[in-house]
């Protein structure tokens, strides 16, 4: 059920949530969230879920930077892979960050996923108006 809704996004928001899978996944890194909270559930959870997904991926021991941020009619998130070891990292399947996509793309929003030099996780979701 925490992959469908995350309850903790209620309970603590978007920021502190994000912080608290950084931590739960072993990773090094900084959280910067500048969004509203007052988001559709659907948008805030695919956010986290695709935030999340993009941490595990990495594994423990990883150190990345998660930024969300809202634009001009859009909310946006990063996931970027940091530091020298990220070019040297092994492969991998990305399977879980691709599963997303189709989550990203059913809100009108576009996830794209580089692995060159680390992984780097990029989406938007549009805003409705």
């Amino acid at each position: 059920a925490l992959r469908i809704y995350p309850a903790q996004i209620d309970g603590r928001g978007l920021a502190a949530a994000l912080r608290s899978a950084v931590m739960s996944a072993g990773i090094s890194g900084a959280v910067e969230v500048r969004s509203a909270a007052t988001h559709l559930p659907e948008v805030t959870a695919t956010v986290y879920l695709c935030c999340l997904e993009a941490l595990e991926e990495l594994g423990a021991g990883a150190r990345a930077s998660v930024t969300v941020l809202d634009g001009e009619g859009a909310i946006g998130f990063e996931v970027v892979e940091d530091g020298a070891d990220a070019a040297a990292s092994e492969p991998r399947s990305g399977a879980g960050v691709e599963r997303l996509r189709d989550r990203v793309e059913a809100l009108g929003g576009r996830l794209t996923v580089h692995e060159e030099g680390g992984l780097h996780v990029v989406g938007t979701i549009p805003l409705p108006r």
